[in-house]
Formats: C-alpha cells, sequence, structure tokens
C-alpha cells in the first residue's frame, strides 16, 4: 500500500464515512490505482433502500481523480482547490450492485485531458477482474494556489 485512509483523507473534501477510497497501490503522471472495502460497509453514506448500485461506482472514481488531481499539485509544490464533477459520458454498467460480492473494489482512473482548471478521466470500477461500471468524468478544479 502506497498511501492509506488517512492520507488520502487529508488530500480530499470528503470526511469520515464519505471519504470512500481506501488505499493507493500505484499512481504516476496519468494514472491512478485505488482499492476500497467501504462498499461492504451498511453504512456507508451512498446507500439506498440498504443497496448500494454499480451507478454509485461514479463516486468512487471521482473520489480516484480527485486524489490523483491532489498527488500531482502536492508533487509541484501546491496545492489544489476543491474540483466539481462537471459531467460523466459513456457510461457503461453491470446489472447488480457494487455490493454483490464480498471482494475489494479496484478502482482506476487515468487523465486523458488536462487543460488550464479542468480535466477529463477515464475510469473503470471492478471487483476480482470483473469491470463494475466504466467510463468517462470531467471535473473542473478550484483555482491552483
Amino acid at each position: 500500500m502506497l498511501i492509506g485512509r488517512a492520507a488520502i483523507a487529508a488530500l480530499i473534501p470528503h470526511a469520515d464515512d464519505m471519504c470512500l477510497l481506501e488505499s493507493v497501490s500505484a499512481w504516476d503522471d496519468s494514472r491512478i490505482a485505488c482499492h476500497s472495502r467501504t462498499h461492504l460497509n451498511p453504512a456507508n453514506p451512498l446507500r439506498r433502500a440498504g443497496r448500494l448500485g454499480c451507478v454509485h461506482g461514479i463516486e468512487y472514481a471521482a473520489q480516484a481523480a480527485a486524489v490523483h488531481g491532489a498527488l500531482l499539485a502536492q508533487r509541484a509544490g501546491r496545492s489544489l482547490a476543491a474540483g466539481r464533477l462537471a459531467a460523466v459520458r459513456d457510461i457503461d454498467w453491470m446489472p447488480g450492485g457494487l455490493d454483490d460480492g464480498r471482494a475489494s473494489l479496484d478502482i482506476e482512473a487515468e487523465r486523458l485531458i488536462a487543460t488550464g482548471g479542468s480535466f477529463i478521466y477515464g475510469f473503470k470500477v471492478s471487483t476480482n477482474g470483473h469491470t463494475l461500471i466504466c467510463g468517462r468524468l470531467s471535473v473542473i478544479a478550484g483555482a491552483i494556489e
């Protein structure tokens, strides 16, 4: 484990149970690989009627993109103000829920475009090599300080 939950929580504007990622196993200039078992937590704040649908994987991916952006800014000696999820595109998800299995989620995000304060990431959320949801998300970041 390269980065743990406490360090992740310090990088993104999510706290307590809303910080969904538990670890970062790898990252570089364009990609990040994260992992989580928070989808199995009965108190997960995204649950509706006791279930966690695959569509909720978008929030896991958005948090991975946020961590990636924060790590890049930190490495450059800067801080990155909180961004906003602006759009999702080309979403493909499997029937069922994120919580159908007992295995860890693997969350991968790849920065495809970075222009000014806008970013587009491709993402995939999977478990045991089986893709649960994938697509692209657009983020409009706050000002770099």
